[in-house]
């Protein structure tokens, strides 16, 4: 099998052909032939969209690395770049099926990290991966003193291919007119990605956001952070404590309904409680970073990506966010103004914004709301006049902050439906929000 390019001349030469291909072919006899008749010179740009997203997800595939990792973000983002369903669809299989780095390169680069050899560093180190992903690699081991341990370590040489490779993927997705949205804003959206990227590739950074994490939960008995061995960890070599508990399919299948429904209110409890409160946001909120207790306690995993938030901008979209659950239509698209969301525009396009923000807030103004249940269509309907809302980029644009705070809530709620969680979710979710709110204008102490 043919190893991914490392270099960065030659891995820019795999995305600047695809986005030269791509670019041209926007201009071929294939749009041209129709363009006469509007409906079939439509079929026809959609058949090139999907053909070009395929040959998107082809590239980007052999390249691995940071090139895979960026077109999951975006693939996770499609909805606020304006991407073609098809398209989005076709991003979406971008997934982290990674062949495992061979051990003997795992055991050269843990040694060279770390300055010992594995025998000198850890009692046992299992040469069988836990599992591969596309920046690193993580094991099981032991300690001396018989403490469980997790090695990850960053794969070789990705830390060169993430500005290049960001570069390429930014040049064709603008280039091929595959996204339509102004050049602030997609600027602000890949400057976000960009910064979350190179955190994630800076295992000291993410050391330290456990430390932190682990202080924030310190008295909460609900959540459990892995605790840092630092005397074993440096920038490209991460050692922590091994959480157990059982993936969330398992979870689902066997716990008891009362420990289902403590485990998804506890997550709808703690992403509030991060954005509005600690404003420092756990944002791979993958079901794969998440280990479940028998009794619902819930393990969190993997704080590479860690979004922080300006108190003034959270307070705005907590703001917002009180409007919408009032029902009040004119004071959430003021402060959706304030959050830098809502630029003014047609009558059609306020419309749209308040359809979007009055749909996502219906489920927090009921008494009880069953994520999951037969009458639970909310995401659907926020996908429906997703679409719709970003045909009007000069009216409506997503904040860069908006990337992740909505990405971390999409997955606690796709895990909420996996698990059939019921509750008061306003009663749940307006302290935190009142909290940023207070905060910011100083009626309460930092905690």
């Amino acid at each position: 099998m043919a190893r991914p390019p490392k270099g960065t001349l030659a891995r820019l030469a795999r995305l600047g052909g695809l986005a030269s291909r791509v670019s041209s072919s926007y201009v071929g006899d294939k749009i041209k032939s129709v363009v006469r008749d509007p409906e079939a010179r439509r079929r026809a740009l959609d058949r090139l969209n999907l053909d070009n997203a395929e040959r998107v997800v082809a590239t980007v595939g052999r390249l691995k690395g940071a090139a895979m990792k960026l077109g999951q973000s975006v693939a996770l983002v499609s909805g606020m770049l304006d991407l073609p369903p098809e398209v989005a669809a076709v991003l979406g299989r971008l997934h982290d099926d990674v062949e495992p780095v061979p051990f003997s390169a795992i055991r050269e680069q843990t040694e060279r990290e770390l300055d010992r050899s594995l025998e000198e560093a850890f009692a046992w180190f299992d040469p069988q991966p836990l599992g591969t992903a596309s920046l690193g690699q993580a094991h099981a081991a032991r300690l001396r003193d018989g403490r469980e341990v997790v090695v990850k370590v960053l794969h070789a040489g990705i830390e060169g291919s993430v500005d290049s490779d960001l570069a390429a993927l930014r040049t064709f997705l603008v280039g091929s007119r595959l996204i339509r949205r102004t050049r602030a804003e997609m600027d602000g959206i890949f400057e976000e990605v960009r910064e979350r990227l190179h955190e994630e590739l800076d295992y000291l950074q993410e050391a330290a956001n456990l430390v932190e994490f682990g202080a924030h939960f310190a008295g909460d008995p609900r959540v459990r952070v892995p605790g840092v061995v630092q005397s074993l960890s440096t920038e490209r070599v991460l050692t922590m404590d091994r959480l157990r508990g059982a993936p969330i399919k398992e979870f689902a299948r066997t716990a008891s309904r009362e420990a289902k429904q403590t485990a998804g209110r506890t997550l709808g409890d703690l992403h509030h409680l991060q954005a509005f409160r600690f404003r420092a946001l756990h944002a791979d909120p993958h079901p794969g970073n998440y280990l479940f207790e028998p009794d619902g306690r819930i393990g969190m995993l993997d704080f590479g990506c860690v979004k922080r938030f300006d108190e003034h901008w959270i307070a705005s979209y907590a703001r917002t966010a009180l409007a919408a659950f009032a029902g009040d239509r004119q004071a959430t698209i003021s402060h959706a103004a304030d959050a830098g969301v809502w630029h003014g525009g047609p009558p059609e396009a306020e419309d749209l914004l308040w359809e979007f923000c009055d749909t996502l807030a219906r489920p927090f103004r009921q008494s009880s709301y069953r994520i999951g249940g037969g009458g639970d269509d909310v995401m659907e309907r926020i996908n429906g006049v997703t679409v719709r809302l970003m045909r009007h980029p000069r009216s409506v644009r997503a904040h860069r902050h908006l990337i992740y705070l909505h990405r971390s809530l999409g997955g606690v709620f796709l895990v909420g439906r996996e698990l059939e969680v019921e509750a008061d979710w306003g009663a749940i979710v307006r302290p935190h929000l009142q909290h940023a709110v207070d905060f910011a204008e100083g009626r309460i102490p930092q905690a």
